[in-house]
């Protein structure tokens, strides 16, 4: 059975999903090769001692431990951003090499919440506002989030009957951080009805509107190539296109410039002023139009929406 590799920090939610995986495995006749990994970011000096506790309790707990290092510099600003990133790139690079096929986080019901309503303040799509999944791939391996449906209150009540300790992160709750000021809106939130377990149940429904205009999209792209004459030429008919829902049209065109461009993927309030644009020019009739986006160019010509990449940016000589 592959190897599963488990994120455990130190706090309670992934303290929990250690004892929890060690007592799924003991019930199984042949589990699989468990691997505790701890990231210590060098952003904490607590950090390096929580670490230890870890690989203390995985030991007890008859599972291997590693604790990871980020090394270099650490960025001024958007520091967890930039912190989540090197510890999923350090968690993928454990997986790969261990024949992992699943990299397990203890992300919980008040996560998602908090997950969703950040999205919200962005003004995200139905996409963005579905927020984490169960199971997403990156990197080459399966991140799995198996206690998303689980409350953090849920996981503290555990690790005290079962006489656990974990750490407390002090920068859960600096207010220098988005995350935190809104899980100290929680409360207030929780009393008008919006609770984490109301916020997680919508960010469910939002995922499976999406799952379904996901459907319709791919329908879409399928019924664009077959009845298109000039499907060889590549791009779409525009006339074809601009029959299409609104919604369906930004997807696909956000697909086609993320598969195109070479700039990572296309902010959706991009692609909605490209819509614009498209749209605008198609009504007025004008026979030309050129605009790049996320490393792609898009064009539209004779009756035709091009995407193609687009040439690399010329650097400026420093």
């Amino acid at each position: 059975m592959p190897a599963v590799v488990l994120a455990v920090s130190g706090g309670p939610d992934s303290v929990a999903l250690l004892w929890l995986a060690a007592r799924w495995r003991s019930k199984l006749k042949r589990g699989p090769r468990l691997i505790a990994v701890t990231v210590d970011h060098g952003l904490r000096s607590e950090a390096a001692r929580e670490a230890r506790e870890v690989k203390r309790l995985a030991k007890t707990l008859e599972i291997e431990h590693r604790t990871l290092r980020w090394h270099g510099a650490k960025p001024k600003s958007g520091v967890p951003a930039a912190a989540r990133e090197a510890r999923y790139e350090l968690l993928a690079k454990v997986a790969r090499a261990s024949g992992a096929t699943h990299v397990a986080t203890a992300h919980t019901q008040d996560d998602q919440a908090e997950t969703l309503l950040m999205r919200l303040l962005r003004g995200s799509g139905i996409a963005g506002l579905a927020a984490m999944s169960t199971e997403t791939s990156r990197d080459g391996v399966w991140l799995a989030r198996p206690l998303l449906e689980t409350s953090k209150a849920q996981l503290i009540a555990t690790l005290n009957a079962a006489g656990i300790g974990f750490a407390d992160d002090p920068s859960n709750r600096d207010p220098a951080f988005t995350r935190p000021r809104l899980r100290a809106l929680m409360p207030a939130l929780a009393a008008e009805g919006a609770d984490a377990r109301t916020l997680s149940r919508l960010a469910w429904r939002l995922a499976r509107a999406n799952a379904a205009v996901e459907v319709l999209a791919d329908g879409a792209e399928r019924y664009l190539i077959l009845t298109d004459r000039d499907a060889a030429l590549g791009g779409y008919d525009a006339r074809m296109f601009a029959g299409l829902p609104e919604e369906i049209r930004l997807r696909l065109l956000k697909r086609a410039i993320d598969r195109q461009g070479h700039e990572g993927p296309a902010e959706l309030g991009k692609v909605e002023v490209l819509l614009s644009a498209l749209d605008r020019a198609m009504n007025e009739r004008q026979t030309r139009l050129k605009q790049t986006l996320a490393g792609a160019a898009i064009s539209l010509a004779k009756g035709r929406i091009h995407i193609h990449p687009a040439p690399p940016r010329r650097r400026r000589p420093g």
